[in-house]
C-alpha cells in the first residue's frame, strides 16, 4: 500500500525516513519545511510497503493555477507534484525483481489517479541512484554529472584534488585566509548578505533570493544537520557556504563569495577544509553537485577540480499522469495567454513561463 505522510505528522515522518538504511538529508522533514514556508508546495512523504518491497519519496504537492487567468471549475481541482529543490526520487529497500516493481508501479499509478495528479517532475538523487528503476513510470533524461568527494581519509581527499586546485588551496593559505565554521544566527545573517550579493552579480532568477524566514527555519530546525563554513581575510568574511549532512553524507547546499576577493581562492580552501571536517566527523562523502542547469560550465569545472575521478550521473524524470487534463491545461494556456510558448521545453508545459 501507499501512505501519504503529511508535514504535520513529524514523528511518523522521521521514523519512516530514518528506518531506511541509505536515507539522506533531502528526505528529512526539517529539510523540506523551509521550502514549504516560501510557497514551493505542500510536502508529502509517500511511503510504499508490501511483503517484499518498500520505498519512500518526498514530493511537493502544488495546486494548478495561473496568475491573472481564472481556470474553469473542471480544471481547478487537479494538482501536480515535484521533488523539492535538491535531489529525491523513490528510494527502495527489499526485492526489486520485476514482479515486486510491477506491484509498486500499479499501486503508485492508482494513487496518482485517485489524488487527481496531472504530472510529476523528479530530480533523482545521483548518489543514491534513485533513477535506476524510474524508467518504468516516467520519461527518464540524463542531464549531466555531479561531483562527489571521497572522505575516507585526509590522504584520499588530498590525492583526488587536482594539482591546479592544490596550488589554489596553498595560495589561499599563503594569502592569510583562514576557514572557520559554526551555526549561530549571526553567521546566518552574514551568509544572507553575501549570498544575495552573489546572486545579484550572477543575475540569478528571483526564486533564489530566499526570504529571511527561509534561513530562520533552517537555523531553528536543522542544527543537527547543517554547518556554516566561512573564509576570513583581514578580519572580514569573504566567502561562505551552508553545508548539509545526514547519515554519513555531506552536501554543498548554498554559497556566496565577495567578488573582489575571488582571486584569492577562498572557496577552494573552504571546500577543502569542509571536506576535512566531514572526515573528522565520520562523514563518508561530500557531494558538491554540478553546474548551473546541470551544464558542464565553469562552476562544474571548479567542482571537478576537487575529484577528477568522480563520475556520478544526474537524471530528471517527467511523468504525465493524466494526458487528457494535461493537454487541456496546455490548450487553456495557449488560448488565454499571448505570452505562452507552446514550444517550450519546460515541464510541465502548462507551467512554462
Amino acid at each position: 500500500m501507499i501512505e501519504a505522510i503529511e508535514i504535520s505528522e513529524e514523528n511518523k515522518w522521521n521514523e519512516i525516513v530514518t528506518s531506511f538504511m541509505n536515507y539522506d538529508v533531502y528526505y528529512l522533514r526539517t529539510y523540506v519545511y523551509p521550502f514549504h514556508i516560501i510557497g514551493d508546495g505542500v510536502p508529502i512523504l509517500l511511503f510504499y510497503h508490501s511483503v517484499n518491497l518498500r520505498g519512500m519519496c518526498l514530493l511537493m504537492k502544488r495546486e494548478i493555477w495561473f496568475k491573472d487567468i481564472e481556470l474553469p471549475s473542471d480544471l481547478g481541482q487537479y494538482y501536480d507534484l515535484i521533488t523539492p529543490y535538491g535531489y529525491g526520487g523513490f528510494l527502495f529497500e527489499g526485492l526489486t525483481d520485476d514482479a515486486s516493481l510491477k506491484e509498486f508501479y500499479d499501486e503508485y499509478n492508482a494513487w496518482l489517479s485517485d489524488n487527481k495528479i496531472v504530472s510529476v517532475f523528479y530530480r533523482f538523487h545521483p548518489q543514491l541512484k534513485t533513477a535506476q528503476f524510474a524508467s518504468h513510470y516516467c520519461n527518464l533524461i540524463q542531464l549531466g554529472h555531479t561531483i562527489e568527494m571521497d572522505l575516507s581519509s585526509p590522504e584520499i581527499i588530498w590525492s583526488n584534488i587536482s594539482s591546479k586546485n592544490r596550488n589554489m588551496i596553498r595560495k589561499a593559505q599563503k594569502n592569510g585566509i583562514t576557514i572557520e565554521h559554526g551555526k549561530s544566527w549571526e553567521l546566518f545573517k552574514s551568509f544572507i548578505c553575501i549570498y544575495n550579493e552573489t546572486m545579484e552579480k550572477d543575475h540569478a532568477e528571483d526564486y533564489y533570493f530566499f526570504p529571511e524566514s527561509f534561513y530562520k527555519c533552517i537555523y531553528d530546525s536543522m542544527k543537527g544537520n547543517c554547518e556554516l563554513f566561512y573564509a576570513i581575510y583581514n578580519g572580514k568574511i569573504i566567502s561562505t557556504a551552508i553545508m548539509l549532512y545526514a547519515n554519513k553524507r555531506m552536501h554543498y547546499h548554498l554559497s556566496g563569495s565577495v567578488l573582489e576577493y575571488r582571486n584569492l581562492a577562498p572557496s577552494n580552501l573552504m571546500l577543502y577544509d569542509a571536506a576535512k571536517w566531514g572526515y573528522e566527523n565520520g562523514l563518508k562523502t561530500f557531494h558538491l553537485g554540478g553546474g548551473v542547469g546541470s551544464l558542464e560550465d565553469n562552476l562544474f569545472n571548479f567542482k571537478k577540480e576537487f575529484n577528477r575521478k568522480s563520475d556520478v550521473s544526474f537524471y530528471i524524470g517527467k511523468q504525465i499522469c493524466n494526458l487528457e487534463i494535461y493537454d487541456q491545461l496546455v490548450e487553456f494556456r495557449r488560448s488565454n495567454d499571448t505570452k505562452f510558448d507552446v514550444n517550450s521545453h519546460f515541464f510541465p508545459l502548462y507551467r512554462a513561463l
